[in-house]
């Protein structure tokens, strides 16, 4: 009788023949894709350029060729992608969004009856709305910290589709606007998080732990806030030796800062403690736009949220006394505000505060910063350009050149020209997908 011999495989040796037929697949699957360029916005900020060719392999740029190049130059299966009647420029970011929520009247409801898991889920949802409206990449400034950690890393490793993400992980004091307000008290206990936090040496500790749990950067509120369900007002809440902590201990750890400030005593007093970028901006006059050219910090003007919550306060009835007459406050003045800033020489980052706004329809900001005063080609710099300079990742993305990602737009017209061409994205790819191919 033969005797069969049965070899048992390790589950680590099952693990490593796995991967290494996934590695060998990815490779087999590589692809050149050609797109044949009308008119290409490289680098917005300069000038433009006609009939180009622009090589990627897989997610990366290889060549950008005066003239239309045929495909098969770079391989038999090269995949041709005609934009010849077609604006491209580098896919847009979006500094300022919240992917978990969407203002409205079911809210706050709706937040209480969903589980963690099934908000993510929606979150995915949100995500990809961004995605197809152009934004390859956004700055994610507040959401329930590990499901958004979540979504980043999922997105990151190819599991799910969406934008880049790079997600803030947020600290507060008691009672400011990242506090939890609008709530049984019993409830508004059993929300607050480790990272709410009071005096210089309790928020050093809340910023060193939504650093070790996984945040990209830290988002402060140095200011109350317009959805803030109380009557504070949107003046200075954080204290100097607060927000000077909470800048050094990021810091120390290779973190970036934004700061919410509404008033200008608060944008003064994050600016002064050194803070990257201020998030709306709202009342920013004189002194500290003085302070703005002199640390180099971003203003990230959010003018669609200011729109939305003024539309919302005149129109509606969900929102309470308290925030109605900050919402109706703040809308009116803001835009003012932010154009005097602009023409002064402040550094702008294009930032949409969506999830107020609803998501999917962030280049309605472009729209009102064209209002405010804005050129359109530093409208196109600012959500490009100037994105990817505050991420700290100019060497990767916000221009379309050899050895960046490919993360690239179209639209039918030159958004130089018209810039509510940019509600209407034609051809969405990241990192050499295509998403959108109208």
């Amino acid at each position: 009788m033969t005797q069969v011999r049965i070899r048992l495989i390790s589950p680590i040796t099952t693990i490593i023949v796995l991967l290494t037929s996934v590695l060998l697949s990815r490779t087999l699957m590589a692809q050149t894709k050609v797109l044949h360029i009308g008119t290409l916005l490289a680098e917005p900020g300069k000038a433009v350029t006609k009939e180009q060719t622009l090589v990627l392999k897989d997610d990366m740029i290889t060549h950008i060729i005066d003239g239309y190049q045929p495909a098969n130059t770079y391989g038999e299966d090269a995949e041709l992608i005609d934009l010849k009647n077609r604006f491209v420029m580098p896919g847009l970011m979006d500094m300022h969004v919240h992917l978990q929520f969407e203002l409205g009247p079911k809210n706050d409801s709706d937040s209480l009856k969903m589980s963690d898991q099934l908000m993510a889920m929606r979150s995915i949802m949100y995500a990809m709305r961004t995605l197809e409206a152009g934004f390859t990449t956004v700055r994610d400034a507040g959401s329930s910290a590990q499901e958004m950690y979540a979504l980043r890393d999922a997105i990151n490793s190819g599991w799910i589709d969406g934008p880049r993400i790079v997600a803030a992980g947020g600290v507060g004091i008691t009672g400011g606007h990242a506090d939890v307000s609008g709530m049984n008290p019993d409830l508004m206990e059993f929300y607050t998080g480790s990272n709410i936090c009071d005096g210089p040496y309790d928020c050093r500790r809340a910023t060193r732990d939504a650093i070790k749990y996984g945040a990209d950067l830290i988002k402060i509120t140095s200011t109350g806030g317009v959805l803030s369900d109380r009557a504070t007002g949107t003046g200075q809440q954080m204290e100097m030796d607060e927000l000077k902590e909470v800048v050094l201990a990021a810091k120390r750890m290779g973190r970036k800062v934004a700061s919410h400030a509404h008033q200008e005593d608060g944008i003064i007093a994050a600016l002064e403690a050194g803070v990257d970028s201020i998030e709306h901006g709202s009342y920013a006059g004189k002194d500290s736009i003085k302070l703005f050219k002199k640390t180099g910090a971003y203003l990230v003007p959010t003018l669609l949220a200011g729109h939305t919550v003024l539309e919302m306060a005149e129109n509606s009835d969900f929102m309470s006394p308290a925030i109605k007459e900050k919402a109706r406050k703040v809308g009116k003045e803001m835009q003012g505000n932010i154009e005097r800033a602009y023409q002064a020489g402040v550094k702008i980052a294009f930032g949409t505060d969506s999830g107020v706004s609803a998501h999917g329809g962030n280049a309605y900001e472009a729209v009102l910063m064209a209002k405010a005063g804005m050129s359109n080609m530093d409208i196109l710099k600012s959500a490009t350009v100037s994105g990817a300079d505050l991420l700290d990742m100019s060497d990767k993305i916000g221009t379309l050149v050899v050895g960046k990602q490919a993360d690239i737009i179209a639209t039918d017209s030159s958004p130089l020209d018209d810039i509510e061409q940019l509600l209407d994205i034609d051809f969405v790819m990241k990192d050499g997908k295509v998403f959108v191919n109208k």
